[in-house]
């Protein structure tokens, strides 16, 4: 599975959104994402994908989260 789906799936999951309104654009303030979601969202990935992510990241979008992803996984 792509880095983007896994993505997209744990976003979808927590924030009980369809996978449909999860684009690489999307951002998290459009998702009605709130700081506990992401943080949620963060470990969740931190877990799946064996990664620390940086806190000072500032990521905004989707699509910067599976770069930041992509570029910092094993």
């Amino acid at each position: 599975m792509a880095v983007f789906e896994k993505v997209q799936d744990i976003i979808a999951d927590e924030l009980d959104k369809d996978k449909g309104e999860i684009t690489p654009e999307t951002t998290f303030e459009a998702l009605d994402a709130d700081s506990l979601d992401v943080f949620q969202i963060i470990n969740d990935i931190e877990d799946e994908f064996n990664i620390e992510v940086d806190t000072d990241a500032d990521l905004k979008t989707v699509g910067e989260l599976v770069t930041y992803v992509e570029n910092n996984s094993k």
